[in-house]
């Protein structure tokens, strides 16, 4: 998608998400919300959620697609690793990722964004995975970062 289409669709996207997020203040709620309205606004996102830290495991929360991995080995993985690293990660090939974590076999490509607390602290993240190889962009990132802030307005 042309760079300028994929952030007008963000814009709009982010703008009913804002809207939505007045009607509770509730994080689950909101995290629900958003993995809904993305998963069915935006064509390539085939598996949408998130995985939250509970007890020091990395366990599925809200999320739309295929069955998730309700629990996700530790430090092994792309979430793991946007959790450890800090940071937002794009894995436009999802078999070169050392250790990627197969929750269904026709993932190509993936997105993880961590989720943080006002403070700073981490407490999941939102992870979206594609069935097309490359399907994610630093639009996407920066994007999909704001959005996530949403959860703690």
């Amino acid at each position: 998608m042309e760079t300028m289409k994929k952030i007008a669709r963000y814009q709009r996207l982010y703008k009913q998400l804002e809207d939505l997020m007045l009607k509770s203040a509730d994080p689950d709620a909101r995290m629900a919300t958003i993995v809904a309205v993305l998963h069915h606004k935006i064509d390539y996102f085939d598996w949408t959620g998130f995985y939250f830290l509970v007890n020091g495991e990395l366990t599925v929360r809200n999320y739309q697609g295929q069955l998730a991995c309700q629990v996700l080995q530790k430090h092994t993985g792309v979430c793991w690793a946007a959790i450890d690293q800090q940071k937002t990660l794009v894995v436009p090939d999802v078999h070169q990722f050392p250790g990627h974590i197969a929750c269904d076999s026709r993932s190509q490509s993936e997105i993880v964004v961590p989720v943080q607390r006002p403070g700073g602290e981490i407490t999941g993240v939102f992870d979206v995975d594609s069935n097309t190889m490359g399907s994610f962009d630093t639009t996407d990132a920066e994007w999909l970062g704001k959005i996530v802030n949403l959860i703690y307005l």
